[in-house]
């Protein structure tokens, strides 16, 4: 795949990718439309995972484009810190009114690894203000991916996101992964697997309910790799 004119590959590193691979045999995404990726020569790629699941509405969209420069003419960035801005109240109070209930207060983030990072922060300082500071620990589950700050590295039953980095990383029980054999292709709630749900009262057991602040569980999957 050709990396266009005067494209000089060498500044930027890039994640989760071998680069010196890279460099060799470059691919590279020039411009996207609806469901399509198109690289440098015009040749079209289909988009299978909505870019990484951040464009499920597909790319290009003009409504979208529209909304988005009106905001930017309007009001294109606002701190946080002691103020506010109509459009965060906004998506926060949708948000609110889609979630079930009591799940009706939203903290905005920059991504999911800095969601999973707050959630733990939250998660030690309401055990502390409600004078249960011991509550530290957290349970997590095999081949979860929460991320790659060191909070979600420490969550992660990821075994090559977090090798290089395992001395660093609080201790964390994981839960046995439910990626079952007998399940694939399934529709629906699945026959097998149920017993597994028992493994946090087995944590439970052995570590004591009153030390656990809380247990990080993916409803759907976003790697579910083996990490070998």
């Amino acid at each position: 795949m050709s990396n266009g004119p005067d494209l000089d590959l060498s500044f930027n590193w890039l994640p989760f990718t071998p680069n010196r691979d890279f460099r060799r045999e470059p691919k590279i995404l020039a411009r996207a439309k609806g469901m399509f990726y198109y690289d440098p020569l015009g040749r079209p790629i289909i988009d299978g995972s909505s870019g990484l699941f951040a464009v499920a509405a597909g790319h290009g969209r003009e409504e979208i484009t529209q909304a988005v420069g009106r905001q930017l003419d309007e009001l294109d960035f606002a701190p946080s810190f002691y103020r506010g801005n109509p459009p965060a109240f906004l998506v926060a109070e949708k948000l609110a009114g889609i979630l079930p209930a009591g799940l009706d207060r939203v903290f905005l983030v920059n991504s999911g690894s800095e969601a999973v990072d707050t959630a733990i922060k939250m998660a030690l300082l309401y055990h502390r203000v409600c004078g249960e500071a011991q509550r530290t620990l957290f349970v997590s589950r095999e081949r979860a991916y929460h991320g790659v700050n060191f909070g979600g590295l420490g969550l992660s039953g990821i075994v090559n996101n977090r090798r290089h980095f395992a001395s660093q990383l609080p201790n964390v029980p994981l839960l046995r992964h439910t990626w079952l054999a007998e399940n694939r292709f399934t529709r629906g709630l699945p026959q097998h697997g149920g017993e597994l749900a028992d493994d946090l009262l087995r944590i439970i057991a052995t570590h004591g309910a009153e030390n656990i602040a809380a247990v990080f569980v993916e409803p759907i999957a976003g790697s579910n790799s083996t990490g070998r």
